[in-house]
């Protein structure tokens, strides 16, 4: 498993419903794309649940690096994201888990994003496992969130080269006010065509 995203952040006073009717007459075109696992097309409003800023910030899970490399730089469909906002930076995260909820069998409606940096100072026994064990804590928490009514998929990845842990949450409904989530969004569409293929526990 493997993630990526990519954030447009808009004009203060940029009309929103033009990303809602792009989602709308396009969000389907990766319905069926072989190797992709989720793809939640998701957005953040100026001023709704704390949101600084427009931002159209799709979300994707793939199952194969070879169909995420082609939708990038092979003509899969990154060249429209080009075309119509420039080339924005594609952040990717190497899969460490993902659960299905109990929430799976439905629309999801609103995801949550938490970006937590691994401290540096993360060996105090000198073992090299110190990393680890911070990660085995991060699996459990995100097992237990995974049960909470509502929750339709949730997922850890790890950006080795910041060395940031990313925890991704899709809601069937409201996000639960009590996660610790760096940002929230409403999910405008889920392409979903690989979604049982996804792994059901940590990716190894």
């Amino acid at each position: 498993m493997y993630a990526s995203q990519y954030e447009i952040t808009l004009p203060a006073d940029y009309d929103m419903r033009t990303i809602r009717k792009r989602v709308a007459d396009g969000g389907h075109v990766l319905d069926d794309r072989a190797g992709l696992g989720l793809k939640a097309y998701v957005v953040r409003e100026r001023g709704i649940d704390g949101s600084p800023v427009n931002q159209y910030a799709p979300f994707y899970l793939w199952n194969d690096t070879g169909a995420m490399a082609r939708f990038l730089v092979g003509g899969g469909g990154f060249q429209n994201i080009v075309r119509d906002f420039g080339r924005p930076a594609a952040r990717h995260w190497t899969g460490v888990a993902c659960h299905a909820g109990p929430a799976r069998t439905a629309p999801p409606r609103a995801a949550s994003r938490r970006l937590t940096a691994l401290p540096a100072d993360a060996d105090p026994d000198g073992t090299g496992l110190g990393l680890s064990a911070l990660v085995e804590r991060e699996l459990a928490r995100l097992r237990r969130l995974s049960r909470r009514d509502g929750v339709h998929t949730a997922a850890l990845a790890v950006d080795p080269h910041r060395w940031q842990l990313l925890r991704f949450v899709l809601w069937a409904h409201d996000c639960d006010p009590d996660e610790d989530a760096t940002e929230r969004y409403e999910v405008l569409h889920l392409s979903a065509p690989g979604l049982h293929d996804l792994p059901e526990g940590r990716d190894w």
